[in-house]
């Protein structure tokens, strides 16, 4: 056992926030903490961590145990060097190093004419600091760093650069870099996969998955739980749950427990009914009173289950459009952009968004992407390439930074200024669908979390009823809950969606078509996420392994067969195959509403037989005839949506 947390309570005024909290991790295993925005997340990681006490509870971790804890919003400042930052976690091994150069000069110095015993004595010195210095990792140390470096993606920046001259997100990377270099017995991590693009995520999941500690981390990228951990903890309602398995399996078990739960309580309940309906019948009868007394004594004992409370309250939330765009949203033409009086980010980026149409942009961090989409909305100026929005586009932005939010507002007034026609009850059942309730909509918008300003911004994307969705990093700060429910309003959505994401998770379940920014242009390719590593790594084994010769046609003819074709027949295979990945979208989502409807019919059908169950129902022929009408009516509908249901499944 490295860590064990026994009965953790913690609250902040009289609002608990952990109640009771038992928590484990045992060597080598690798666990995820998950939960809501505000569930207390990272509240207990800093209990565990030392920095924050609990009010109570007991938190034991052997004396031998390593632990590393990197805070959400952690940033190294340092007057050092990348590189020298990251040697300090080798102090140590250095000091042996600059030892063993000094034996080394001091044996070079030895006048051959004085005696061995000296020698001998600084030969004997120098072994024993050498098998020091290798026993603690010294000879891997430069490679080590150099290793990390590459992997966080600072390989292509000058290793002597400054730490004071990186950004936020970067220090944040750096201070990630170190906490992996000090490779301690528990890694505790609260929100890692946070600033990292699509290849240092890669890396970073292969660098945890072969981790020779225990890791305990808090992410709400789905992807990463689900490649990492093998036990998920869960905080909800102030209380943790123990799941074996990834994220995957745990939502499933959840799922499976609830049902469970749900049937022990119904079955509870009609127990109950039929004690009840006994005693009420047979208390004022002579021969039966006994044992209604009897039955109501066992009523009076019995632990009555509670009902189960099945899924937190969640944002609900869809994007309309107020009309239909034309057939050809938008044209980009060897586009060049960036900022004012600086090399363009990147040149000769082209595509074309058609109606209906969900895309990607995917790229490294640095490229551009962001840039691009400022560029489209006008935010920058275009350095070359022309920009042509079709008719009738109605475009709304969606701001990973949230900069148009007035941090000098209450919610309630961010949102009714930018739609002053509404009335204020209109504006506060929106804001109520994305969770802001009661005294929530007079929060300053400053004092929001990063998920509440996300909501705050959705509300007001939502309300634009726009037909063309421009969407920058839509999921950070969302939790899972959370991004869940705008996946469903996205796919949802019938107009047209361009975005960026770092969520692999969201790519594949979003993604019709990925375009890949790089510094000469845009790439093409099919399908979501999965599709795109798929084509990408059967383009790098076509240009590995072919002739120079050859591989420039293999190489461009995998590009054409990824991209968009220019000749006729290529261009018609292209456009069979994205409508193909567009039927394929349609009979998904078609599947999944027909289960989600068959779902509540049945529990509709459910309750009507526990209501004709009841006294005063099954007494009354009345009400038994409504009820029995009801019931055929459902299972007439039931019965079309089995059928539908199984044409969709084929």
């Amino acid at each position: 056992m490295l860590l064990q947390g026994l009965s953790i309570t913690k609250s902040y005024g009289t609002t608990p926030i952990l109640r009771n909290i038992h928590i484990q991790v045992e060597e080598k295993e690798k666990v995820g903490l998950v939960g809501v925005n505000g569930a207390g997340k990272s509240t207990l990681l800093r209990i565990l961590a030392g920095i924050d006490s609990a009010d109570n509870g007991d938190i034991i971790v052997p004396k031998q145990s390593k632990i590393g804890y990197l805070a959400q919003h952690s940033g190294l400042d340092s007057a050092l060097s990348i590189w020298d930052e990251l040697m300090t976690v080798y102090a140590p091994q250095v000091q042996i190093e600059e030892r063993m150069r000094q034996l080394e000069q001091r044996m070079s110095d030895q006048d051959e004419e004085q005696d061995t015993a000296s020698m001998e004595a600084l030969l004997k010195q120098y072994d024993e600091l050498a098998h020091q210095f290798r026993m603690q990792g010294g000879y891997e140390m430069e490679a080590n760093v150099r290793g990390i470096l590459n992997g966080m993606g600072f390989g292509d920046m000058p290793f002597d650069t400054s730490v004071h001259a990186l950004s936020g997100g970067q220090k944040t990377r750096l201070a990630l870099a170190k906490i992996l270099l000090q490779a301690p017995d528990l890694l505790m991590l609260d929100e890692p996969t946070n600033y990292l693009d699509i290849a240092t995520l890669t890396w970073l999941e292969a660098y945890l998955k072969q981790y020779s500690g225990a890791i305990l981390i808090v992410s709400h990228d789905r992807f990463f739980l689900d490649a990492v951990v093998g036990t998920i903890y869960e905080i909800e309602r102030t209380m943790a749950k123990r799941y074996t398995g990834n994220y995957s399996k745990f939502i499933e078990v959840k799922a499976k427990n609830l049902e469970v739960e749900q049937k022990h309580y119904e079955k509870q309940q009609q127990e109950i009914q039929k004690m009840e309906d006994f005693v009420r019948r047979n208390l004022a009868r002579a021969s039966t009173t006994k044992r209604a007394q009897s039955r109501r004594k066992t009523l009076d004992k019995m632990e009555r289950l509670d009902r189960p409370s099945g899924e937190l309250k969640r944002a609900s939330f869809s994007f309309r459009q107020a009309r239909a765009s034309g057939n050809d949203v938008l044209l980009v033409d060897q586009l060049s952009a960036g900022y004012p009086e600086q090399q363009p980010l990147f040149h000769n980026a082209s595509f074309h968004l058609h109606r209906g149409e969900t895309v990607a942009l995917i790229g490294p961090n640095g490229i551009g992407k962001s840039s691009l989409l400022k560029t489209l909305m006008g935010q920058l100026q275009a350095q070359a390439g022309t920009i042509r929005w079709g008719a009738k586009t109605d475009v709304a932005y969606y701001d990973q930074e949230h900069t148009t939010l007035n941090p000098n507002h209450t919610v309630l007034e961010e949102v009714w200024n930018a739609f002053p026609h509404e009335d204020e009850q209109a504006i506060r059942t929106v804001l109520g669908n994305f969770l802001f309730s009661g005294d929530d909509v007079e929060k300053l918008v400053g004092s929001l979390s990063g998920g509440e300003r996300a909501r705050v911004a959705l509300s007001k994307l939502m309300l634009l009823e726009a037909n063309v969705l421009i969407l920058d990093e839509p999921t950070n700060h969302l939790d899972l809950y959370s991004k869940e429910i705008l996946e469903s309003a996205l796919l949802d959505f019938e107009g047209t969606l361009l975005f960026i994401s770092h969520d692999r998770y969201f790519l594949n379940k979003m993604a019709e078509r990925v375009i890949e920014l790089s510094v000469d242009g845009i790439q093409h390719f099919l399908g979501n996420y999965d599709d795109y590593v798929e084509k990408k790594a059967e383009l790098t084994e076509l240009a590995d392994h072919a002739t120079n010769t050859t591989a420039s046609h293999v190489t461009q003819a995998g590009k054409q067969a990824a991209s968009t074709p220019s000749s006729d027949n290529g261009a018609a295979a292209y456009e069979a195959e994205k409508q193909a990945k567009r039927d394929e979208r349609n009979r998904q989502r078609k599947l999944e509403q027909c289960e989600q409807q068959i779902a509540e019919l049945e529990e509709e059908h459910g309750a009507l037989e526990l209501r004709m169950a009841e006294p005063d129902v099954f007494q009354n022929y009345v009400k038994v005839q409504e009820l029995e009408e009801k019931m055929t009516t459902i299972k007439n509908k039931l019965q079309e949506l089995y059928e539908d249901w199984e044409a969709l499944a084929e």
